[in-house]
């Protein structure tokens, strides 16, 4: 399955999600990358099943430009609603939430986040986007606190720190495509972690089924 993947930014570079897919070819996913987004053309989207965006809105590291702006503000929306597949992990859903488009087909966004600290992601069982998840797992990872826009989004993960209690993963459904959002990732320690891996897996395959 090919997948295009838009990451690299100030905070998170792209060295931790290349390293957190690379297990991933494994399991027949073929990651294409974009990680400066300068005077990338938008209509190469139209060649893949799935997109990855694990990158906040700036066109590199060295570049806090935002690129999702005017005319490409509707880009992954689009996308979505001709039957593409959008899996947004960490760093993807910050940043965009005064881009309308952009928070309305993710359903929600980031607000802030504490220092790194011990997060147990609670998988919900039964669902498929956990199915192979081994129960709760605690990471050293950024927690989250989101903004839950959408009612209907079908939420299958949370996050417990000495924080408190959030949302972590959920489904949506677009026009004829699906999204799935998953907000941990900062560090590859994360990534790489075997409940993480068989989540990504997870969220890759059923947004692809969408295409079907």
């Amino acid at each position: 399955m090919k997948a295009l993947v838009f990451c690299d930014d100030l905070y998170h570079p792209a060295a931790t999600v290349r390293a957190g897919l690379a297990p991933l070819a494994a399991a027949g996913f073929d990651f294409h990358w974009v990680e400066d987004a300068t005077g990338w053309n938008v209509a190469g989207l139209d060649y893949y099943p799935v997109v990855l965006l694990s990158k906040s809105n700036v066109r590199s590291h060295a570049d806090k430009t935002p690129w999702l702006t005017g005319a490409t503000e509707t880009l992954f929306r689009d996308h979505v609603r001709r039957g593409g597949g959008f899996v947004v992990i960490h760093s993807g859903i910050a940043s965009y939430a005064n881009v309308a488009p952009m928070r309305a087909v993710t359903g929600g966004t980031f607000l802030s986040h504490p220092p790194p600290c011990p997060v147990t992601i609670e998988p919900r069982a039964g669902h498929p986007l956990t199915a192979g998840v081994a129960g709760p797992f605690t990471v050293h990872d950024e927690h989250y606190f989101m903004a839950l826009d959408d009612p209907a989004a079908d939420v299958f993960l949370h996050t417990h720190s000495e924080h408190g209690v959030q949302p972590a993963g959920w489904t949506r459904h677009e026009g004829d495509g699906r999204v799935v959002v998953l907000t941990p990732g900062h560090f590859s320690e994360v990534w790489l972690h075997a409940g993480m891996q068989q989540l990504l897996v997870n969220a890759l395959q059923w947004v692809a089924k969408g295409r079907g």
